[in-house]
């Protein structure tokens, strides 16, 4: 039997805030805004989605899992506007070329959850 991947699972301090900073970073739909479960999805009924939960504690290292995303235009376009939406730059050092051979752009959600832009699909 296949599985379908239904969504992944953010801890937060505050869902609701981060679940409407991601609806409008990823232009989703919020499907259910309780303080306990907030969830966006691409569009009402696609999936995966994101599901935000309540926990009590605040981030302490780096993600063991995080988002690759890839925009439609052009990356550093799309960072500048995540930037203003309020994400901040990151430094893991997981990737020691020169900056200009760098494929990503590494950001933080406000709560501090690391994911990357990522450039062109190389062919």
């Amino acid at each position: 039997m296949p599985l379908q991947w239904e969504q992944v699972v953010v801890d937060a301090r505050d869902p609701v805030r981060l679940g409407r900073w991601w609806a409008e970073a990823l232009d989703w739909t919020v499907v259910n805004a309780s303080a306990s479960e907030f969830e966006i999805q691409p569009a009402e009924g696609v999936v995966p989605g994101l599901i935000f939960v309540p926990v009590a504690e605040g981030k302490r290292t780096k993600n063991r899992l995080h988002i690759d995303l890839r925009p439609d235009g052009v990356r550093d376009s799309e960072v500048a506007r995540l930037l203003m939406l309020g994400a901040t730059r990151v430094n893991v050092s997981q990737h020691r070329a020169p900056a200009d051979e760098v494929s990503w752009t590494v950001l933080a959600d406000p709560e501090g959850n690391e994911f990357c832009v990522l450039g062109e699909r190389r062919t």
